[in-house]
């Protein structure tokens, strides 16, 4: 493990975000005041790997990382091991109650290829998750290949704890050696010594069964299939030349049938010649064809003839569309002229019914104004009678202000309505009612008079003196309500006269106006009109008869047609029969037939079918000696195969039908070596599988032997004992360097770790027994061998302590002494090889340091300023 990047965050005494870049660096000091925080340096080296620091005094407590202020807080270290490069993580949180723990815990795989000075987000931009919360402790480990308890041991020394493996017990050094030699791989060794062992058993149990399911592997199952093979190749050779003798007659069969075919051919080839049944008849059906067609051409032409002159006649009587067009047009303007007589009668019917309108409409008006002047007297004298019933003798009147000298009389509504009703105002009498004219028409009751006076309420308290003005304003209601009655209906009266009135004015002004638009259209000639009709019936007569015409030319045209093509039909038959006759004649060309007369093809074929049947007669006997010859060949054919098929059937070859024989004699012959093959193959498998048998025996009987030796008890004892030997020898030339040949270290008959004192005559003693100093030194030397001699010792090449950190007091040593020890530092950093951090006080050592990490601590908090020579 080689820290690369240290990043603490409220970490014990930093605060603030501290950054230590140890990139680069083999050799540093971390120096600085008692207190500044140089131990917390390494403090969180162990925290971010384990989630504990040594001198807290027990794993896994958090509550000291955290700052005591900080509510929280992180430590991330970024470190390589074996060329990769991996980031810890681990972020601290104090809850509502105080107590610190840990928040997030991560072990991310980086990408090692990003140069090992960048900046913090830089090196940790590209990561992969290895491990999270409590599994990264345990990951850590098997990354590192150290536990907690031995990286403290081996990698970090701190301050209090720098002897431990110098006075450890020998099975705690025991525990620490099998963890940095991976001594534990013997034990996979043991387990694969133990699997192989089995996989060698299985493997030869299995060869034994592939063994004893081997058949006919043996020498007399050989022998056998030897002789087969060697029987059946003879045989091979044998059929052969049977076959050639058998394939000599079948040919000779095979050549009679030939000549008998070729002869029977012959014979059919004859006999298919026959006379076709339209041949007699070709000629008289060629004549009669003729004498039709020359018919229908004659009239044809009569037609066409007939056709043209018609046409001519018709073109003459003129063009029938525009004659149509003519007509039509004629025809609309006779309707147009009737119906404009017909408006102009209407309009003056709606002319006169407009008038009688007019005059309805003016008697309306009238008796609207009477009966609107009526309402309005009734109306005045409804108010005045009104006003009488509220009138007290005494008072001054509402209208006129004078004083009421006396209330009105019985003289009934009918006389007040006609002189107006009101009170007797000191004597004098009013002229008239005083009510303006032009009353609204249509006014209800309950309504305001010309003094703005409302109606009668019955809600008042009438005094016997009012009792008479009450029944005068009842009397006046009841005539009142009747004028509004009245006046309504005249009114309703007049509205229907309106609109009739309206309505007939706007039919009289459409209909004059359309009798206006129709008179502008000029008058028909009935003259022409009755010649344009002449003209358009003998049109439609001559068109009928050049229809008709055309249809006798296309009728004409169609015999004429048909006629020809009898003709070409006719001719056409002769044509082919004469084809039909010359083929005939070649399909039996090579039995040389007579030459046939050109001219009649009836007398060809009379010529060629009797020369038939004389070539017949001769072709028959032919055929019948081919037949007695080919009947000897396919019998002296059959009998050699039923011969061949006997010997080959004595040898257990079976030919089924349709087979070629020579085939499979053949092929029973290559079958019978491929079972000879078979069988040396198996014996050959078999020798094999004997070998493979002992082959597998031998491996697992040397696996069992190695299983047995790795699982003895004394193994790891003395694979340890080995290597803390070799410790002990490395550490002891050390220790030598650093007494000046005082001590030597070795190991006690009980794996103690012992001190040889040459001062005292080579003395014995216990490693307890040295003084602080001389333990230092002798600590020192064991951490440095450790540090030095693992990777040689492990068993696995990547094991290897990359980095060690000393965090003890250097004050101790003399002068001498210090020098020897920084000599040793320093050649153990020159090989660039690990990393090796010292934490002092000691300006003699600080100073020959190339790097120094200097710690510093003020209110703030501790902070780290690096320093290079």
């Amino acid at each position: 493990m080689r820290p690369i990047r240290l990043h603490m965050e409220n970490f014990g005494s930093f605060r603030a975000a501290t950054d230590v870049d140890f990139a680069e660096v083999d050799y540093f000091a971390l120096v600085g005041a008692t207190g500044a925080g140089k131990s917390t340096v390494i403090d969180a080296v162990c925290f971010a790997l384990y989630g504990s620091v040594p001198r807290w005094g027990k794993e896994n407590v958090v509550a000291y990382a955290l700052a005591p202020s900080a509510a929280s807080g992180k430590v991330a270290l970024v470190f390589e091991v074996s060329g990769r490069r991996y980031a810890a993580v681990r972020t601290l949180l104090r809850d509502a109650k105080g107590t610190v723990r840990t928040k997030e815990a991560r072990l991310d795989l980086l990408d090692p290829s990003i140069p090992a000075d960048a900046d913090l987000v830089e090196l940790t931009a590209t990561s992969r998750p290895v491990a999270e919360g409590e599994q990264v402790a345990a990951e850590v480990a098997q990354v590192t290949g150290l536990e907690y308890k031995f990286f403290t041991q081996c990698v970090v020394l701190p301050q209090g704890r720098f002897a431990e493996f110098l006075h450890a017990t020998p099975s705690d050094r025991q525990d620490l050696l099998v963890q940095l030699l991976d001594a534990d791989v013997y034990e996979q060794v043991r387990k694969a010594a133990v699997a192989e062992e089995s996989r060698q058993n299985q493997a030869a149990e299995f060869a034994r069964g592939e063994l004893s399911r081997l058949h006919d592997a043996d020498e007399k199952a050989e022998e056998a299939a030897r002789e087969r093979a060697a029987a059946l190749h003879a045989l091979s050779e044998r059929v052969g030349a049977d076959l050639e003798e058998l394939r000599a007659l079948d040919e000779a069969a095979t050549t009679a049938d030939a000549e008998r075919v070729t002869v029977l051919r012959a014979l059919a080839q004859l006999g298919a010649l026959a006379l076709p049944g339209e041949v007699p008849g070709l000629a008289e059906s060629a004549r009669r064809a003729t004498g039709r067609a020359e018919t229908a051409a004659r009239e044809q032409a009569r037609l066409d003839t007939l056709e043209e002159q018609a046409e001519a006649e018709l073109e003459a009587l003129g063009d029938q569309t525009a004659l149509t067009r003519e007509l039509a047009d004629l025809t609309d303007r006779t309707r147009r002229t009737a119906e404009a007589e017909a408006a102009r009668a209407e309009a003056d019917t709606v002319t006169a019914q407009l008038a009688e309108a007019a005059e309805a409409l003016a008697a309306a008006f009238r008796d609207y104004e009477e009966a609107d002047r009526h309402l309005t007297k009734t109306r005045i004298a409804h108010t005045a009678a009104d006003l009488a019933r509220t009138l007290t003798p005494g008072d001054p009147c509402p209208v006129c202000h004078q004083v009421v000298a006396a209330l009105p009389g019985n003289d009934g509504p009918a006389k007040e309505s006609a002189q107006g009703v009101g009170p007797r105002h000191g004597g004098s009498e009013p002229q008239g009612s005083g009510l303006p004219a032009g009353r609204q028409v249509g006014a209800g009751r309950g309504v305001h008079d010309a003094h703005g006076l409302p109606g009668v309420s019955d809600a008042h308290a009438a005094s016997p003196g009012q009792r008479v003005g009450v029944r005068h304003v009842v009397s006046a209601a009841d005539e009142l309500a009747a004028a509004e009655r009245r006046l309504a209906a005249i009114r309703e009266k007049g509205q229907q006269a309106r609109t009739r009135h309206d309505g007939l004015a706007a039919k009289a002004e459409l209909l004059t106006a359309r009798a206006r638009e129709l008179a502008a259209t000029p008058p028909p000639d009935p003259e022409r009109a009755a010649v344009i009709g002449e003209l358009l019936a003998a049109i439609e007569q001559a068109a009928g008869k050049v229809a008709s015409i055309r249809r006798d030319a296309r009728e004409a045209r169609r015999v004429a047609t048909q006629a020809v093509r009898a003709v070409e039909e006719a001719r056409r038959k002769a044509e082919q029969a004469w084809r039909d006759l010359n083929a005939a004649r070649d399909t039996v060309a090579a039995f040389g037939p007579p030459p046939l007369d050109p001219g009649d093809v009836h007398a060809a074929w009379t010529t060629l079918l009797a020369w038939r049947d004389e070539a017949a007669a001769v072709r028959r006997r032919d055929a019948e000696a081919a037949e007695a010859r080919f009947e000897q060949a396919r019998g002296s054919a059959q009998e050699a195969r039923r011969a061949l098929a006997e010997r080959v059937a004595e040898h257990g070859v079976t030919v089924n039908p349709g087979d070629r024989m020579g085939e499979q004699v053949a092929r029973a012959a290559a079958q019978a070596d491929e079972r000879l093959a078979r069988v040396r193959e198996a014996r050959e498998r078999a020798a094999d599988l004997a070998g493979r048998v002992a082959a597998h025996e031998g491996e697992a009987r040397v696996a069992h032997e190695l299983a047995l030796l790795l699982r003895a008890n004394q193994f790891e004892r003395w694979l340890c004992a080995e290597a803390l030997e070799l410790l002990v020898a490395a550490a002891s030339e050390t220790l030598k360097d650093l007494s000046d040949g005082q001590y030597e270290l070795v190991l006690g008959g009980r794996g103690d770790i012992e001190v040889v004192d040459y001062a005292e005559a080579g003395l014995r003693r216990s490693a307890r027994t040295l003084s602080g100093g001389e333990t230092f030194q002798a600590s020192l030397a064991l951490a440095l061998a450790l540090s030095d001699q693992v990777a040689g010792l492990a068993a696995a090449a990547a094991r290897s302590l990359d980095s060690i950190f000393l965090d003890e007091g250097f004050g101790t040593l003399d002068p001498a002494t210090l020098d020897t020890v920084a000599a040793t530092l320093e050649k153990l950093a020159s090989g660039h090889e690990r990393m090796i951090g010292v934490v002092t006080h000691v300006p003699a050592l600080a100073d020959r340091v190339p790097v120094r990490f200097e710690v510093s601590r003020d209110a703030s908090g501790s902070h780290v300023r690096k320093v290079v020579r």
